[in-house]
């Protein structure tokens, strides 16, 4: 400012009034953000290093990738395209909508997923990009950095890749993989404090196929109640289990614990591309009303909302998808199940767990039968390159010596790729040998 109270024009800040000289750069230095330089994806880190080179002989089976779409044999039941093609032609769902969805979309998955005992409106439905959109914005709303969320081991990736992102900690819960994977109540509540900010439950489970029965779920519940910790339910595996199993929605059994329940259209409908899910609000005594109701909104504003065609289309698909679809596709996965038990069952050295539901199997490898191998990862490469079968070394999953397959693959070729498996496992076992 000049002596006379007018601003005067600083050169370094162009029309700006003037402010203290500032020395130029001598060079470009853009740097990322905090949140970008602390995003990994444990999977992509393991699988992006791994040596895979499949055997030429061989055509490769891949029971390592959880897309229910890849190999075609489960396609979408054509009411479901025709859903679509009707949102497309009808005009309506060309523009931006509510940033929460469209409320008719919401009122159509409030209808859809209340249940007597959790009743949900358009108001508890908040629209995102695909379940892990939903898991995003309900990690994103109720962690700040230094808390911390309990998380299942093992585990989907990508809930650590989210909160790390922000710099929540993570406290991983075991699974007992003796038990059918459930959660090992007194570890999960020895993990909490005064800065556990969730626990994240995912039931059905990836990547375990582990269904909860109704008495487990309410003993999470009773931990999440005695300590008051809300839960974030990850239920995008929402009705897929295999008889006799029973799933059983984590709301219907609390009045008192908040439940953010994730879900989609990804794997029940077997449409993971359409990238459409959502978040359903549980929340009896309004624990979440004032705060995070309000931030999760606030959230919804980052992408305004999930693709308007299929947010038109959802109504139709719930009402007009018939039952044989999702009974194909669960016979399929089922069937699948037994071979690969059957088959693994037999082999020294292998300890499969029967999957209740989901789409994936764990696989314990007794590592001391496979000297030459020196975990989960070189086993998985090696199997890679002599049989051209590539399963998922579990270390993804923070639980290494396991891998995991998928079951939605068609049924020739699982049962192709598990008598590979025990070719290869009878040519490597080796229990005597000295490590």
């Amino acid at each position: 400012m000049s002596s006379n109270g007018e601003h005067k024009i600083c050169h370094n800040c162009s029309s700006a009034p003037c402010c203290p000289a500032r020395k130029k750069k001598p060079e470009w230095t853009v740097r990322a953000s905090d949140m970008a330089r602390n995003t990994h994806n444990p999977i992509r880190k393991i699988v992006d290093n791994m040596k895979i080179s499949p055997n030429p002989a061989k055509p490769m089976i891949a029971l390592s990738i959880g897309d229910p779409a890849v190999f075609g044999n489960l396609p979408p039941a054509k009411e479901m395209l025709q859903a679509v093609m009707d949102a497309a032609t009808s005009g309506q769902f060309n523009g931006y909508a509510p940033a929460t969805g469209y409320e008719k979309t919401r009122d159509a998955i409030a209808a859809n997923l209340s249940r007597p005992e959790a009743i949900l409106t358009a108001k508890d439905v908040v629209l995102a990009s695909g379940c892990s959109g939903a898991l995003d914005m309900c990690i994103s709303a109720l962690g700040n950095p230094g808390d911390n969320m309990l998380l299942p081991r093992p585990g989907f990736s990508i809930y650590k890749t989210l909160a790390n992102s922000l710099g929540i900690d993570v406290r991983f819960y075991d699974l007992l993989p003796d038990k059918d994977w459930e959660v090992d109540v007194a570890h999960l509540e020895s993990l909490i404090d005064d800065n556990t900010v969730a626990i994240v439950l995912n039931n059905p489970s990836n990547p375990c196929g582990s269904v909860y029965g109704r008495e487990h779920l309410i003993e999470i519940l009773e931990v999440a109640e005695r300590n008051k910790v809300p839960i974030i339910a990850d239920e995008v595996y929402a009705d897929c289990v295999f008889p006799p199993q029973e799933f059983i929605p984590l709301a219907t059994l609390t009045t008192e614990v908040p439940v953010l329940a994730c879900g989609g259209l990804t794997k029940k409908f077997l449409v993971p591309g359409w990238r459409f899910g959502w978040i359903c609000i549980h929340d009896r005594h309004n624990v979440l009303q004032h705060e995070v109701r309000p931030a999760l909104n606030s959230l919804a504003t980052r992408i305004l909302g999930p693709n308007t065609l299929i947010q038109g289309a959802v109504e139709a698909i719930f009402n007009t998808t018939p039952p044989a679809f999702f009974t194909n596709c669960l016979n399929v996965m089922h069937e699948n199940a037994i071979i690969a038990f059957s088959i693994f069952s037999k082999i020294s050295g292998l300890k499969p767990v029967m999957p209740k539901g989901a789409m994936y199997m764990m696989v314990g490898i007794d590592m001391g039968c496979y000297p030459e191998f020196s975990d989960d990862v070189q086993f998985t490469e090696a199997l890679v390159s002599e049989q051209s079968v590539f399963c998922l070394p579990a270390k993804c999953f923070e639980y290494p010596n396991y891998f995991r397959i998928v079951l939605s693959v068609p049924q020739d070729k699982m049962a192709t790729a598990c008598e590979r498996i025990h070719e290869f496992c009878l040519k490597h076992y080796n229990p005597k040998a000295v490590r």
